[in-house]
């Protein structure tokens, strides 16, 4: 058996010797460079557009403008498409948009040479723009009554959400409630990811090839179609090794406009990479969101009431449109139950970049809110804030009415009781109360709630090929991506046992190629290893029943009583071996009465989905003067389910606890009156590294899903949903200061310290009295 164990990586070879090819590594020599204009008005119209002296630089070839694309709209969202059409992504960009909605939109594109042709090319085209007014915050967008960012919106409204249970306004009048409200706010964050977003598009055999680094290359496919106005088939997309994509790439980004360009110079190859500066403002980013959370509370410490008012700030196109915000929104009535609950939520058009997919789907910023504000909670009613988690937390047993996910085990809490244990938490607390003094410590926890793919919501569906070669050895392919997270392996450790093979004897394709790849729907959702494992052994099955119909024949063996076990064929009643899998391949293959290819392809819908769960326990020090947070300590504990790779998982959670450091401490996309970004770079923009980080510490409790073939469940996102908020309460816990807004820079916590009357003196005094 290879599931539960954690075996080397299938890719580790070829990407510690560089022999992994990227997509850089397939573009062919001579391809034509594009290089994008972007628009210097962050809302607007272009007027006109002269090239003239662009046109003159030598190694131009084409120069194409907003005014020569096509005039239709068409999604970039990296969604399933729906035959049902009020279920389809909303259509509201060009591969060139006249209507210029952000600063930094795309208004042209130089095809050239070389790069330093299309870059100086750039620099000489001339844009007259009509500039309308900006708006950048996304409740004064929903109600400011000026132009519109798509006429279809009116109110700047892209999506409303509206879940409300039970009687909100009648609960609230229960007598001896203490009501506790809070305002929080995150931050526009980008995934940053090693390679930045690249294709490279030509013209072959009456198609349009495109080689893209790509999370989702059957999805970009037809997006590409519909860009380009043409029939799905005539586009192929090779998707090879990917740097990353964290869900930036779970949108179709610069391909369509790649798949058109080469189109427009005879079907010649043509390269764009964007820059890092281009990815950070053109691609896509996270939501930033404010929410308003009323929660009453009885003096029991139960909730008789509570309301969430969330406001998504989406920029400029529509890319994953409402569902990030309507999966926060709706997970407000399962992380706490209540009786009485009023929950909106809002995505909202402004004049900022896209957001769109990112790690967590949502979840990190609604449980920076919850979370932050159930630490608020228990201040006001002076409780302990892992006793009243223990207290509210959704229950075993918990069905959701929608999803109909169902809380198989009491996850929250043993995981809470894993983390309590492994940091000391009551130790800790009692060491930390009365604190004086500017250096300061401290100790929170914050919780997360998390789906596993995206059924009922949206289609699931997971396809398989496997074929057994010459020597035994089984090639499988599937529509699920690796993006660097190790999901080849945990395939191939699936097959492996879902067939009855050695793990070195399964070769799994990683290049997905639309042409010959069964169909799939890419990586997102934290859904591979869950959906796949759906496909895996549903055609492992059809094919190791052919294995052993066709040695039931060579060895005259009924087939009920043989076996296959470790690429062995064996009698099953007395584990006798009777001969390998490599020489029934070369009999089955090369006999010359009837020679047989076998092989088996198998699609699984997949019509359930499964609640993954787990916490995060911080430890703080705080230097109040400085305004400076100190990260000592971050546990998370995880029920994902039934392991696969048990290394892989831990390298999973430790990647994500990075992100979420970040997030909660140094991460955010600054911007200007007029919607500029000023920090799209990785000088300015802090990322955390490793200097900025404890040693990471992660538990598993393995309870296992009864939902899927190999009972696991999510685990890609989930780790960064929680530790920005243990990280904050950390900090409350440590100053007695609630911080509802992050990153918590020193620029946040300063003032707050300060108004909390922790710091004296005024900063000017301070500064005269050291010097």
């Amino acid at each position: 058996m290879y599931v539960g164990k954690s075996v080397k990586r299938v890719d580790a070879y070829d990407k510690v010797t560089g022999h992994a090819k990227y997509t850089e590594d397939l573009i062919m020599k001579g391809a034509y460079v594009a290089k994008v204009l972007h628009s210097t008005i962050g809302h607007g119209k272009v007027i006109s557009i002269d090239t003239k002296k662009a046109e003159e630089v030598e190694g131009v070839v084409k120069i194409i403008t907003c005014f020569d694309v096509p005039k239709h709209t068409f999604p970039t969202a990296g969604h399933p498409w729906s035959t049902d059409k009020s279920h389809q992504d909303i259509a509201d960009r060009r591969l060139l948009n006249e209507h210029v909605r952000y600063y930094g939109d795309d208004v042209a594109v130089v095809i050239a040479e070389n790069e330093v042709s299309a870059s100086q090319a750039l620099k000489l085209i001339e844009v007259e723009y009509e500039e309308y007014e900006v708006v950048l915050d996304p409740i004064e967008s929903m109600n400011n009554g000026l132009r519109p960012i798509h006429d279809e919106f009116p109110d700047n409204i892209l999506g409303h959400t509206k879940n409300h249970r039970g009687n909100y306004e009648e609960a609230i009048k229960e007598e001896g409630l203490t009501k506790v409200e809070g305002w929080y706010e995150t931050p526009i964050v980008q995934h940053s990811h090693i390679e930045n977003g690249i294709a490279c598009a030509y013209e072959e055999q009456g198609k349009i090839v495109v080689i893209a680094s790509t999370q989702i290359p059957h999805i970009v496919r037809r997006v590409c179609g519909q860009a380009l106005g043409i029939g799905w088939g005539k586009i192929r997309i090779v998707k090879p090794y990917i740097g990353g994509g964290f869900g930036n790439k779970q949108d179709a980004l610069y391909e369509p406009l790649t798949a058109y360009l080469t189109t427009q110079v005879g079907g010649h190859p043509v390269k764009l990479d964007t820059s890092r500066e281009e990815t950070f403002v053109s691609t896509r980013t996270r939501h930033s969101q404010k929410l308003h959370i009323i929660s009453y509370v009885r003096a029991d410490g139960t909730f008789a009431a509570r309301k969430l008012e969330l406001f998504s700030n989406n920029g400029a196109y529509a890319s994953h449109g409402h569902s990030i915000a309507a999966k926060g929104t709706n997970c407000f009535h399962q992380l706490y139950p209540c009786d009485n609950t009023q929950a909106d939520g809002y995505t909202v058009y402004t004049n900022l970049p896209t957001a769109g997919a990112m790690r967590g789907y949502g979840i990190p910023q609604t449980m920076f809110a919850f979370e932050s504000h159930l630490d608020d909670v228990a201040k006001v009613m002076n409780m302990d804030p892992l006793e009243l988690r223990i207290q509210n937390i959704m229950p075993k047993g918990f069905v959701d009415g929608f999803s109909r996910n169902e809380n198989y085990y009491d996850s929250f809490r043993e995981a809470m009781a894993v983390g309590r244990k492994a940091i000391d938490y009551d130790k800790k607390k009692e060491e930390y109360k009365n604190q004086t003094g500017n250096i300061r410590r401290g100790i929170g926890l914050a919780t997360f709630w998390y789906n596993t793919a995206v059924y009922p919501i949206s289609l699931e569906s997971s396809s398989c090929r496997m074929v057994l070669n010459q020597d035994g050895s089984v090639q499988m392919q599937l529509g699920e991506t690796e993006i660097g997270q190790g999901g080849d392996t945990a395939f191939s450790q699936m097959a492996a046992d879902a067939i009855g093979v050695k793990m070195e004897d399964v070769h799994i394709v990683s290049t997905q190629d639309t042409d010959v790849t069964p169909f799939g729907l890419g990586a997102y959702a934290s859904r591979q290893t869950f959906v796949s494992s759906f496909s895996i052994t549903n055609t492992a099955r059809v094919f190791k029943e052919k294995i052993l119909d066709r040695a039931s024949k060579i060895l005259e063996y009924t087939p009920h009583n043989l076996d296959l076990v470790d690429s062995m064929i064996i009698n099953k009643i007395t584990n006798k071996p009777l001969m390998s899998l490599g020489e029934l391949a070369t009999e089955a293959l090369y006999n010359t009465r009837d020679s047989e290819h076998i092989s088996a392809e198998e699609t699984y819908t997949i019509r359930n989905n499964a609640f993954s769960f787990g916490c995060s326990f911080a430890e703080v020090e705080v230097d109040i003067s400085l305004g400076k947070v100190k990260l000592l300590r971050l546990i998370n504990v995880h029920d994902c389910g039934r392991l696969i790779n048990p290394r892989l998982a831990e390298a999973q959670a430790h990647g994500g606890m990075s992100m979420a450091v970040g997030y909660a401490l140094s991460e955010e996309l600054k911007y200007n009156d007029k919607g500029q970004i000023l920090n799209n770079n990785l000088l300015d923009y802090k990322l955390s590294t490793t200097m900025d980080h404890p040693h990471f510490e992660v538990y598993f409790i393995e309870n296992p899903s009864p939902v899927s073939p190999f009972n696991t469940k999510s685990l890609g996102e989930p780790p960064t949903c929680s530790p920005a908020p243990a990280i904050r309460n950390a900090i409350l816990n440590a100053t007695g200061v609630q911080v509802n807004k992050c990153p918590m820079t020193p620029h946040v916590l300063f003032p707050l310290f300060k108004e909390a009357g922790l710091i004296e003196n005024d900063y000017e005094q301070d500064m005269e009295y050291d010097a």
